[in-house]
């Protein structure tokens, strides 16, 4: 059984660090790192602080099936930080959910990335996030919910208004 936070536990955590970011802007500039290890075979061991997860060649692009698909990952991290986001905008917004559900579902056309059309786009051509949410709350609420969702999910405006990206070897 989880224990759910009041407005009142929230605002109680998040309130000291918000006065520190406006008195002190750089001490909320952060780097957040990612590392992994070329494994076995077409794998890469990533840490992910919680786990040691094996990634691999999607069954489409030849895998086994048996690593992870970071594509996959990619749309699991999504559907993660939707759903902490919502459910702290829930808990702000004093919106008590008794059951919730958080979907992503994104279309790939698997002849980009293995180099058989350069016509086909290698990632994403389209990303679908769904929420399911059983929550005593008007139209209007469920509105704003979803609308603060979007705005504060890091995962997903990262996804919307992508970020400078480089690659170089070390």
């Amino acid at each position: 059984m989880t224990v759910q936070m009041n407005q009142a536990e929230l605002r109680d955590l998040q309130t000291p660090l918000k006065e520190k970011y406006r008195q002190q802007p750089e001490s909320a500039l952060l780097t957040l790192r990612a590392e992994g290890r070329l494994g076995e075979g077409v794998t890469c061991s990533v840490n992910t602080g919680r786990a040691m997860v094996e990634a691999g060649l999607h069954p489409a692009t030849g895998g086994s099936g048996a690593a992870a698909c970071s594509g996959d990952m990619l749309l699991e991290a999504l559907v993660a930080c939707a759903g902490v986001t919502m459910n702290a905008v829930a808990t702000a917004l004093g919106i008590q959910i008794r059951n919730g559900r958080v979907e992503a579902e994104g279309d790939l056309d698997f002849r980009g990335t293995l180099g058989v059309s350069r016509e086909a786009p290698v990632g994403f051509k389209e990303i679908r996030l769904r929420f399911h949410v059983d929550a005593d709350a008007t139209a209007e609420q469920r509105a704003k919910l979803l609308e603060l969702t979007e705005r504060y999910c890091v995962v997903y405006q990262t996804l919307k208004s992508p970020p400078r990206i480089s690659a170089s070897n070390a």
